[in-house]
């Protein structure tokens, strides 16, 4: 009876050894499986998703090359904006002087048209 236990246990270990080493070999089945799996289908997605991001980088330095000249524009624009307004008060205040001297003008030619018609009415 000894014997049949001893042959029992042997069973079992074999048993178990066995179970290991096919679980082990499933296990390196899978992997293998869906390694290449992952190497078919996403190799061309990461390479496309690689290749957009190459493009979106250029487009970021073109995009910031463009902000670097707006905001240069913008620069040299508030610069024109100063100097113009500086010119629209000088016109201001000319065109101050202007109607003044347009006033004293049309007071002078009054006084001379009033002058004119005096002089030209008949002495009695």
């Amino acid at each position: 009876m000894n014997a049949q236990f001893i042959l029992l246990a042997q069973s079992v270990t074999a048993a178990v050894i066995e179970i290991v080493l096919l679980l082990i070999g499933a296990a390196i089945i899978g992997f293998l499986t869906a390694w290449f799996y992952q190497k078919h289908v996403y190799t061309p997605i990461v390479k496309r998703l690689e290749d957009e991001k190459v493009d979106l980088n250029n487009q970021i330095i073109g995009l910031k090359t463009d902000i670097a000249d707006l905001n240069r524009q913008v620069a040299g624009l508030k610069s024109d904006i100063t100097d113009l307004n500086g010119q629209v008060t000088g016109l201001k205040s000319e065109n101050g002087k202007l109607i003044e001297k347009i006033s004293t003008l049309e007071k002078s030619l009054a006084e001379k048209e009033k002058k004119i018609a005096d002089l030209s009415k008949p002495k009695i």
